[in-house]
């Protein structure tokens, strides 16, 4: 009787979890963590992307800010969270940065997500405040040398890609500029536009304060300028030769998702960087849309890790 009555429980209980399993996708609403704060590039593509995934997949789609240590609370959450393609991970490629940067992390960037695709590519602006007697990359490496440990730059984390570009700048420019780490885009361009802080490298949400002359702008990072700001140098042309630093950002969800639900977003990224109206919001702040497969994600992944692993060795950055 009793073992009847154990197999009957038994069945039961994989028939409720057959009809859990058996909910089309999504049958709630889905997070995406954004682990830094509003008002930069990263929220921006977040929210293009929720907005567009919502009306598709008729679930509502949250983005979530979990701002904290250079994005690792926000990274960690997602590595932690249920592989059901309910939460999300939106990040920039200092997930990439971190691993070297910091002595310890507590995820890895390979072992605990599962690709999703690729979002966007984009360049840093340096800019400065107008108070800074500099107006090109050259006077501000001079500036720095006549008084060494006095200038500061903000940067929206610790590990990020704004700290990893201006530490790689003090390393070629022979500069030593102070860190001052910030949450996010959010909490550092008032300070910065405040004054309180004298440079740092940002997305293009920083052009319309340029244009506006609350900030000047002194390079960019990439290999070429800026259709934004067609008339400022690349930083490798205006004084350091070599110097080049690109971003990208990505979709992820926690390992061990089911293949099908990171096909279906998969897609969904796709569809909705294809969108005009998300090609000219991304075109108005510098930003490539350039969605990839799972696959290529991955090789990214491992490929980057590499890359500024060596960078951050070669420029003696030390672990923090």
């Amino acid at each position: 009787m009793r073992t009847r009555r154990l197999r009957a429980a038994c069945a039961l209980v994989v028939l409720a979890c057959s009809a859990v399993w058996a909910q089309p996708y999504p049958a709630k609403p889905v997070r995406i963590v954004n682990p830094f704060s509003p008002g930069g590039s990263l929220d921006l593509v977040a929210r293009l992307l929720a907005k567009h995934m919502s009306a598709q997949l008729g679930q509502t789609v949250l983005v979530e800010n979990r701002p904290g240590a250079g994005g690792t609370i926000g990274v960690e959450a997602v590595a932690k969270a249920p592989a059901d393609g309910y939460t999300l991970l939106i990040v920039q490629s200092s997930i990439t940065i971190n691993p070297t940067l910091q002595q310890k992390i507590p995820y890895d960037p390979v072992r605990d997500f599962a690709p999703i695709s690729k979002v966007a590519d984009y360049m840093f602006f340096l800019v400065a405040h107008p108070s800074l007697p500099v107006r090109t990359v050259k006077q501000l490496i001079a500036l720095d040398k006549s008084r060494p440990g006095q200038l500061n730059y903000a940067s929206v984390g610790v590990g990020s890609g704004t700290h990893l570009a201006s530490e790689l700048f003090n390393y070629m420019a022979g500069t030593k500029i102070v860190h001052v780490p910030y949450k996010g885009t959010g909490q550092a361009l008032p300070d910065l536009i405040g004054g309180h802080v004298a440079i740092m490298f940002g997305s293009t949400s920083f052009v319309p304060h340029v244009k506006s002359g609350k900030l000047v702008a002194l390079g960019v990072s990439g290999a070429q300028r800026s259709a934004a700001l067609p008339d400022v140098p690349t930083i490798g042309e205006a004084a350091l030769p070599g110097f080049e630093v690109t971003a990208w950002n990505a979709l992820f969800a926690p390992a061990g998702t089911p293949e099908a639900v990171v096909k279906r977003l998969n897609t969904l990224v796709h569809q909705g960087l294809a969108q005009p109206e998300t090609r000219a919001t991304m075109d108005k702040q510098g930003l490539d849309a350039t969605p990839s497969t799972p696959e290529e994600l991955a090789k990214l992944v491992t490929t980057e890790l590499d890359k500024w692993a060596k960078v951050i060795r070669a420029a003696g950055i030390k672990p923090l």
